[in-house]
């Protein structure tokens, strides 16, 4: 069974429509690696040019906030469900 990664509706267009989507990897960098890989008009959305995460984009890993759980070098296992959730601005 692979991560699982939510996408919120804003980003789910760049993926083909799809709000959930399977990745694998050792951590979590790597499984937000392969699903830039698969849908490469995520990438510039999910990571910056060096890879890393976006300070305004929040990455829960079962729940749980990254930012205080290792970041992208958190361990994920089958199972896991990351949902990626951006920074919103209006008004």
């Amino acid at each position: 069974m692979p991560i699982t990664i939510t996408l919120p509706n804003v980003l789910a267009k760049l993926a083909d429509g799809q709000r959930a989507l399977e990745a694998s990897g050792p951590t979590l960098g790597d499984a937000v690696a392969d699903v830039s890989r698969q849908y490469p008009a995520l990438k510039p959305r999910l990571t910056d040019d060096a890879g890393n995460p976006y300070p305004f984009v929040t990455y829960y890993l079962n729940d749980e906030d990254v930012r205080f759980a290792g970041g992208f070098s958190a361990p994920v296992t089958d199972g896991d469900e990351v949902t990626i959730v951006p920074a919103v601005a209006g008004g």
